[in-house]
């Protein structure tokens, strides 16, 4: 326990990880972290991650860690001097912080090379959130001035030059990348790596040139960017962006006194404490063993030697891990251990394949039988398996875990010293002992036990694997069951549902469940598999008695037992005519109404006997069920598209309305929702939905895998520039699938998450068509578009459903006459105690919507079906 006041300068990824193992070590530690960034520490390696969900996609860690006791962060303000006699810290809003302990994180600033024309206007660096914001303001308007494709070039093609090209590309912008080394990403990658990655970011539209010096940057007469000059060739340019790597920032230090490598950057013991013992610095400011480090693994390790030293341990910098796996522009590319084959007598075992667009090197000894290292471009399945490997002997040829011989070993074979998660140091063994002695028995408690996979999460499916290990060594089973009543999971009762036929839920138990009657859980997911798979209405024999009460009712239940009721509106679009009729049956029902963010309009506090009578009123008007109460798709959020908007490139609306209409009615594991935007403003909130579309000048962009809720998630890019009939093939591959092989109550988010692979897996199964069902898929779709019906307008026309439509107390000829409304905001709401024993006492008067003053007594008001209870 310490009770040192510890002041840290620099809000980066080091810094939030210094606290995290700070906070888990002495709780009571109290912290300050100064940042000059507005922004809580954000995932910087992910910055391009920032196009396709905002800030929101960067966010680390726990929340929480900066609402801990003793943890305060001081962001917006920029520390400007340290005064080592007075162990204080100066503010640039004059404030002074007195430490025991200073830790400099300020980590590094972006390198601009003397280029003439670098300062221009439209002239950026890419290294911060600002950064982003400014290169896609700069896009966006330039998109909006120019009669033709934004051309961005990105001089550096490293892996920062490479994350800019794809930003640039993600905002529709044409790229061009220009490196001065004779390959794409030479610190990563050899020749034939960097001469593979060139070829498929060629292929994606990215005009790549290495082997190239830009001699100086050209200006228009309003000195902005125009061109580059490339020595024998101009190329056309409306901005650049300086990717040309880092340099540490390491100005505090200098001014301090402290002592700074040859190369910059605060020089540092293996302790990580620098000259003056009171100071420590870590990330990429720290110069440690004569070398900068400007990777989040090392950055990791020495913000957990820094916290030991603090605590009076005797921790050590264990050397830096250069591994990385990366995904550039949907390209993956993997480096480790020794990838340049620089160990006497190493051997390498190369298999190149131009045609499926994958190069693969392992690094092995000279007896090839221990690995060294490796350089995996185009296809990286094979790396969270292979890397934890290093320094050990392979169990197969070398050349078999390139080409799928052998495949790699299982995560039994792993040393418990091997490491799994090198960005946060974590190891085979560590994460053996979440599960053996500390009691995690799922991915999700693992993670948060030893933060494997919680920072690139490329290891998780490794992790996953040996958790499952553990578990079945430990004798504990690891119940995919969905109840008592059912050893089968959601997923395989699906599949035994579909291929035997069965009908009803006493057929099912009796031939797939443990017998009895079933109980909550498994009767709505049977309910729920009958309706994907077109068993005919939800409501019709013994499946009306299997439905969880929304569906019962087809209508969403409220807090003070009334329904909404929610008719379709297909992207948002309505007529003059629908939009009267639902006024009309509001104030006729006496209905409280809401736009809601879907693009629809809820009508509020309807009784279970009006349901039917509201729903002939509007199905009469041509409207149908919105599906607000089901599993199923709900909507498809559009903005106006290029029909109004000056901006809009495709017709949002258009889309979305075939999209809805194709898609109503089908159930699923959880609710849909979609949106397609008409441009990159995203106006639509697409990239929030489980399934996002947003227009190109090509077509449209393709994102899977968002939702809200109480753990919102962004969708990730899937596929890019597709036509409209490829878009809808593969958003029907994809519903159908994840209707069947999701978990009850799984959204599309987690569902992704959970799936070996990833996007990867999943453009395996429905581009690829690797399992072979790509056909049955598409028939199953087709077979639901086929079999719609309106749900409640098939209720409508049979009295059988109609009859459960009825209150048996409170009756619509009896209404409870101690149950009132009042005003809310011009609408009605049911009256609270209060006003109704204010009431009792006469005089109190509330205003109705036509604005006629009543008594709450008054017996004009409309009433509404208490709580039985």
């Amino acid at each position: 326990m310490t009770d040192q006041r510890i002041v840290v300068i620099g809000a980066g990824m080091v810094a939030q990880r210094f606290v995290e193992a700070l906070a888990d070590r002495d709780g009571s530690a109290a912290v300050t972290v100064v940042g000059e960034e507005p922004h809580a520490p954000y995932d910087r390696v992910a910055l391009t991650s920032y196009f396709t969900g905002g800030a929101d996609a960067l966010a680390l860690g726990d929340p929480g860690l900066w609402k801990r006791p003793g943890v305060q962060l001081v962001s917006g303000v920029a520390a400007t001097a340290i005064d080592r006699d007075r162990r204080t810290v100066t503010l640039a809003d004059g404030r002074e912080l007195g430490y025991d302990a200073l830790v400099l994180a300020t980590g590094s600033r972006a390198f601009v090379p003397p280029v003439p024309g670098s300062d221009l206007i439209n002239s950026f660096v890419y290294r911060t959130i600002d950064d982003v914001r400014s290169i896609e303001a700069c896009v966006h308007e330039l998109a909006a001035r120019l009669d033709r494709p934004v051309r961005g070039a990105v001089i550096g093609g490293g892996l920062l030059g490479l994350e800019a090209a794809g930003a640039l590309r993600a905002m529709n912008a044409e790229a061009a990348v220009i490196e001065f080394a004779p390959r794409l990403m030479p610190l990563q990658v050899d020749e034939g790596g960097g001469a593979e990655l060139a070829r498929i970011i060629a292929g994606l539209g990215v005009d790549v040139r290495t082997g190239t010096a830009t001699k100086q940057v050209l200006a228009d007469d309003a000195g902005a960017v125009r061109a580059l000059d490339l020595g024998e060739a101009e190329l056309d340019a409306d901005l650049v962006i300086f990717a040309t790597g880092v340099r540490p920032r390491d100005e505090l230090a200098r001014d301090a006194g402290l002592a700074i490598g040859e190369r910059g950057g605060a020089v540092v013991d293996a302790g990580c404490r620098t000259s003056d013992p009171a100071i420590l610095a870590i990330g990429e400011v720290a110069c440690i063993g004569g070398a900068v480090w400007g990777l989040i693994a090392p950055g990791n390790a020495m913000a957990e030697i820094a916290v030991d030293r603090l605590l009076g341990g005797q921790g050590t910098f264990p050397g830096a891990d250069t591994s990385a796996k990366l995904k550039l522009l949907g390209v993956d590319v993997a480096s480790f251990g020794d990838a340049f084959a620089t160990t006497p007598g190493a051997l390498e075992v190369v298999h190149a394949d131009p045609v499926t667009g994958r190069y693969g090197k392992l690094v092995v000894s000279d007896d090839a039988r221990t690995l060294l290292g490796g350089i995996l471009v185009g296809d990286a399945s094979a790396y969270p398996t292979l890397r934890p490997l290093l320094g050990t002997e392979l169990s197969a040829d070398p050349s078999a875990y390139l080409v799928g011989g052998t495949a790699a070993p299982g995560s039994e074979q792993l040393p418990d010293a091997a490491a799994v998660c090198s960005c946060n140091n974590v190891t085979a063994g560590t994460v053996r002992a979440a599960v053996s002695e500390h009691g995690c028995t799922d991915l999700a408690a693992v993670k948060g036990c030893t933060k494997a996979g919680t920072s690139c999460g490329s290891c998780l499916p490794l992790v996953k694997r040996l958790v499952e290990t553990e578990l079945a060594a430990a004798g504990i089973e690891v119940s995919r069951a969905l109840c008592e009543h059912f050893a089968l999971g959601r997923a395989e009762l699906f599949e035994a549902v579909r291929l035997t036929g069965l009908g009803t839920f006493s057929e099912i138990i009796a031939r797939h469940g443990r017998g009895g009657r079933g109980c909550d859980i498994c009767k709505p997911v049977v309910a729920s598999i009958l309706a994907s798979l077109g068993n005919g209405h939800i409501l019709s024999g013994e499946q009306g008695a299997l439905q969880d009460t929304n569906d019962h009712m087809l209508a969403n239940l409220q807090k003070d037992g009334s329904y909404s009721v929610v008719p379709r509106i297909p992207g948002g679009e309505i007529t003059p005519d629908g939009l009267i009729t639902i006024g009309e049956v509001a104030r006729e029902f006496g209905l409280y109404t809401k736009i809601t963010g879907g693009q629809r309009i809820d009508l509020f506090g309807a009784r279970v006997e009006q349901l039917p009578q509201i729903w002939r009123r509007l199905v009469e008007a041509g409207f149908e069920s919105g599906h607000a109460y089901g599993k199923a798709l709900r909507t498809v959020k559009s903005c106006v598209g290029s029909t109004w908007c000056r901006y809009g490139v495709q017709d949002s609306v258009a889309m979305a309305i075939r999209l809805e209409l194709r898609y109503r009615g089908l159930r699923a594991p959880h609710k849909i929702k979609l949106g397609v935007s008409g441009c990159a403003r995203e106006c639509a909130e697409a990239r929030g939905k489980d399934v996002g579309v947003i227009a190109t000048d090509k077509g449209w962009n393709l994102y899977l895998g968002g939702n809200g809720g109480f753990s919102p998630k962004h969708a990730q890019l899937f596929a890019e520039d597709l036509d409209d009939d490829g878009l809808i093939t593969l958003i029907d591959r994809f519903l159908i699938y994840y209707v069947r092989t999701a978990d009850r109550l799984q959204r599309t988010a987690g569902w992704l998450e959970s799936l070996d692979g990833g996007l990867d897996r999943l453009r395996e199964v429905i581009v690829d068509d690797r399992l072979g069902v790509a056909a049955d898929l598409d028939a199953a779709m087709a077979a639901h578009v086929a079999g719609y019906r309106d749900e409640w307008g098939e209720v409508l026309d049979d009295p059988d459903k109609l009859a459960r439509f009825g209150s048996f107390v409170n009756a619509a000829q009896t209404p409870d006459p101690d149950l009132a409304y009042v005003g809310e905001r011009g609408q009605r709401r049911p009256a609270t105690p209060a006003e109704r024993a204010a009431a009792a006492s006469g005089g109190l008067q509330l205003i109705t919507p036509d604005r006629e003053p009543v008594l709450i007594s008054d017996s004009r008001l409309p009433t509404r079906r208490k709580d039985p209870q």
